[in-house]
């Protein structure tokens, strides 16, 4: 897939199979897309709500779905990048699903979104490069269908959360 906004990436993620179960890394310290580590946790959404939006300072995040198919989206609003106005989809499933088993690399300043897609919900694992401060949270929010952002949710899509 084509990265279309400054500073995303994706990483192709590989899902080892055996009689016994699976297993899919997602992000090792000794890869090029690794920056720092500030914590891991995962959000869930549930079919017909829109995670979203909201954009960090300081951090990046990295995200993978662990549970169901999620529409991960990207819109670049920085007034400084040279894809400023871009919005991308991302369409990532579960291991155990088939589709795209992707970690998606969301840069500072872009404003990000989920939701679940044709499945009652999605899990996203987070990976922040820095850890949530809850005296002085490094998030930026602006409502789910913000004309700041500009993106149309799917239909199925019916509130923001």
């Amino acid at each position: 897939m084509e990265i279309k906004i400054n500073g995303a990436e994706i990483k192709e993620l590989a899902v080892h199979t055996d009689d016994r179960g699976l297993l899919m890394e997602f992000l090792r310290n000794d890869e090029p897309i690794f920056q720092d580590f500030g914590q891991v946790y995962l959000t869930l959404v549930k079919a017909g709500v829109a995670k979203g939006w909201h954009y960090h300072k300081m951090q990046d995040d990295h995200f993978v779905c662990v549970g169901g198919t999620a529409l991960v989206v990207l819109s670049d609003q920085r007034p400084y990048s040279p894809t400023k106005g871009v919005t991308q989809e991302f369409i990532l499933s579960a291991p155990e699903l088939e589709g795209n088993h992707w970690l998606v690399k969301i840069p500072k300043g872009v404003f990000h979104g989920f939701a679940a897609y044709n499945c009652p919900e999605a899990k996203i694992i987070n990976i922040p490069t820095k850890a949530y401060n809850y005296q002085e949270p490094d998030e930026y929010r602006v409502s789910w269908n913000s004309p700041e952002v500009g993106y149309k949710w799917p239909e199925q899509i019916v509130r923001g959360g």
